[in-house]
């Protein structure tokens, strides 16, 4: 009995050690992450979009962080990076990589942990707004609805005839172990942005 309760206790000490230490990654991530986009923040706060349909986009690599994700009313404010892979996910909200990029037209989608960085999601409601600042440009949204899906169900990340953002977290937000569903955000772009080219948005920030 006290060779049990000392494994469960090495197993337990362990487990403790795993959390703390990808909590802290996570919380580095931000910090270094954020700090170097608040002056992308403040340079691009007066944009509201950015569009470059005939740029020649290069593959982002895993990781690396596109901008600042902020949902003001439900308290939800975290660093994008590119990938879904679980790394990304231990340090951000991640950009799906074959779904179109915010500056894009189509359905952007974006996906995160929700006993992280989506767990405020749970209290979103149609109407919320979301700001997604970007070297491109801040890009504007308003939630137009929320749902729960089976895993499977891809068609969520259609690609639609408007500018759009999708959200995707595992549901029950409560369950214990990994979530058997999907919880959808969709939100579309708000109308009458204005629009900036891509090397004009760069120079200003340069010159800041």
């Amino acid at each position: 009995m006290r060779g049990i309760e000392r494994g469960l206790v090495v197993v337990g000490a362990t487990c403790l050690l795993w959390v703390g230490s990808s909590s802290v990654s996570a919380i580095v991530y931000q910090i270094k992450q954020g700090m170097s986009l608040e002056r992308l923040d403040r340079s691009l706060d007066s944009i509201e979009a950015v569009r470059a349909p005939h740029d020649v986009e290069t593959p982002l690599q895993p990781s690396v962080p596109i901008g600042r994700l902020e949902i003001p009313r439900i308290g939800l404010s975290a660093v994008v990076a590119e990938g879904d892979d679980e790394k990304t996910l231990k340090v951000a909200v991640g950009h799906l990589p074959d779904t179109p990029l915010p500056w894009q037209e189509g359905n952007t989608a974006l996906a995160g942990h929700r006993d992280t960085f989506f767990r405020p999601l749970r209290r979103i409601q149609p109407g919320d707004l979301i700001r997604l600042a970007t070297r491109r440009g801040t890009f504007r949204y308003r939630v137009i609805g929320q749902m729960v899906v089976e895993p499977d169900e891809l068609w969520v990340l259609d690609s639609s005839p408007s500018a759009g953002l999708t959200l995707i977290t595992c549901y029950p937000f409560d369950y214990v172990g990994p979530a058997p569903r999907r919880f959808i955000v969709h939100a579309e772009r708000m109308a009458n942005v204005s629009e900036r080219s891509h090397t004009t948005a760069t120079q200003e920030d340069d010159t800041r």
